[in-house]
């Protein structure tokens, strides 16, 4: 994961929004948001995760960057590289992958390769709505920050970033209402998905100067990456 997610609220069409899980739909607008992780010890870099809070689902504003502390009503950016959350097992993501569980809804999103000694960036957009699995912590002051999970790469997006792989999530109904459930600290459903990283959604590929301008390459021609549950 590089560092990069957009949701394009308007681009859904009508049968895309009825398809899309009932659990998401409240959250979803026709607006657009681009999301960048907060390099630079930026507090205010922040993406829109869908948690459970209290029994209650909800949107919230997250740093996107997991290691942050307190300073009065603010977060400070910690050093450690956490806008991902990949080794799993480690104790530093324990607690949030038992009980801080969210989701991070998106359209698109921006991975890297290095080829040769040049740094090849990849836009890669879907038709609709897809989702991201997140780890988070609330923090004392009532501020919120967040790491975007990854794991082992995957065989169709190796040729465009071969370090790791986002972990998309199924869009059923049923896991993600145990997916975010708080009270729900480990289920076989949940660790079959970490277990089996799964390209979801079909994603169009194509190589850009920079992710937000989205200026294509030429020389690129486009790859279509075929859900891994297409029929």
């Amino acid at each position: 994961m590089c560092g990069f997610v957009e949701i394009d609220g308007a681009g859904i069409s009508k049968d895309q929004y009825l398809m899309t899980s009932a659990v998401l739909r409240p959250f979803l607008s026709d607006s657009y948001k681009s999301f960048y992780p907060a390099f630079g010890q930026e507090p205010n870099k922040t993406v829109d995760i869908i948690i459970e809070e209290e029994g209650t689902l909800k949107q919230v504003s997250a740093t996107w960057w997991f290691d942050c502390s307190v300073k009065d009503d603010f977060l400070i950016v910690g050093p450690r590289t956490t806008f991902n959350a990949r080794n799993l097992l480690s104790p530093y993501w324990s607690h949030s992958l038992r009980c801080k569980r969210a989701i991070l809804l998106a359209t698109g999103l921006g991975e890297s390769k290095k080829v040769g000694k040049t740094k090849h960036q990849y836009y890669m957009s879907s038709g609709a709505v897809f989702i991201l699995g997140v780890l988070y912590q609330k923090h004392s002051n009532g501020k919120y920050s967040c790491a975007v999970i990854t794991r082992d790469t995957h065989p169709k997006m190796a040729p465009y970033h071969d370090k790791a792989f986002p972990c998309f999530l199924p869009t059923d109904d049923e896991f993600l209402k145990v997916w975010l459930d708080a009270n729900i600290q480990q289920h076989e459903s949940i660790n079959y998905v970490l277990d089996n990283p799964t390209l979801y959604p079909t994603l169009n590929v194509q190589r850009v100067k920079t992710y937000k301008g989205k200026q294509a390459y030429s020389s690129f021609s486009p790859v279509v990456l075929t859900s891994d549950t297409a029929i």
